[in-house]
């Protein structure tokens, strides 16, 4: 059996990512989303999923330690000199390798304090994983399987996409893809005895910035057997976006991603190919 999460990244972000990735999700198309736990639009995130009509989804945290400012109090060596994280590059370059006791208790503090923060809200999280795939680094992978082991939380995103060197896919999502492929395999290999779950598959690394009717519909006819989350990232483009750590988030290609997604055509697919959408709520009854 084919059965397929597709799940939207960055849930939070501003409230034109959280209004695409809500209309998505009352289409019935988007079936989980992961939220930043540090993000200017989280209340009106959670203000919205209050409302209910959400019941087919399900809910996780996108730890993030590479944008905006950390919720703890022992931000060093994770922010700068104007208490912000570094950004992409340079918390990557910096987490990379198995962390000294200064970032490690940094990390371990500051992603037990994003949980934490998400889990008083009162929603229940089925799932980890991680902004930029911040959680399988190897400074990071401990200390977000710990978090999730703490607070009650059964499945983690594992990003090891098969990589794809053909089909005209650029050279820089093929090389990101590879990057985060060799980390998402050795994440693989330390899953057993944590007591936490992961999809079997992971797909939507080839597709960023390039997610269209065409390009989904060829992810849809290759899904293999078994559990597989697919990864996305749809937005509606509003006046706020423009402004603050994660402005450049929300960009056309999110509204792109809309429209693929409620192409009919997709629904179709799924149905011919024999694929069942699910939640992470659902796989874990």
């Amino acid at each position: 059996m084919k059965r397929l999460i597709i799940n939207a990244d960055d849930l939070g972000a501003d409230e034109g990512r959280n209004e695409g990735i809500f209309e998505v999700m009352r289409a019935g198309v988007v079936t989980s989303a992961s939220l930043l736990p540090n993000s200017p639009a989280l209340g009106h995130a959670l203000a919205i999923i209050r409302q209910g009509g959400f019941e087919g989804v399900s809910f996780g945290i996108h730890l993030n330690l590479t944008e905006g400012r950390p919720l703890s109090d022992l931000p060093k060596p994770l922010a700068g000199a104007d208490g912000g994280f570094l950004g992409k590059a340079a918390a990557h370059r910096l987490l990379q390798e198995k962390a000294d006791s200064a970032l490690e208790a940094a990390v371990a503090r500051e992603a037990d304090r994003q949980v934490a923060v998400l889990m008083q809200t009162g929603l229940p999280l089925s799932h980890i994983d991680g902004h930029q795939h911040v959680h399988v680094f190897p400074a990071v992978w401990d200390a977000a399987v710990s978090a999730a082991q703490r607070h009650g939380i059964r499945w983690i995103r594992i990003p090891d996409e098969p990589v794809d060197d053909g089909s005209g896919i650029p050279r820089s999502l093929v090389e990101e893809a590879r990057f985060f492929g060799d980390l998402g395999k050795s994440a693989r290999e330390r899953l057993a005895g944590t007591g936490l779950k992961a999809s079997a598959h992971f797909r939507g690394m080839h597709l960023k910035g390039r997610l269209s009717v065409e390009t989904l519909l060829a992810a849809i006819e290759q899904l293999p057997d078994g559990l597989t989350e697919l990864m996305v990232h749809p937005g509606r483009l509003t006046s706020g976006s423009g402004r603050g750590p994660f402005a450049g988030f929300s960009v056309a290609d999110r509204e792109r991603e809309i429209e693929a997604l409620l192409d009919p055509a997709i629904r179709r697919a799924l149905g011919k190919s024999g694929v069942v959408l699910t939640n992470y709520g659902e796989v874990d009854r």
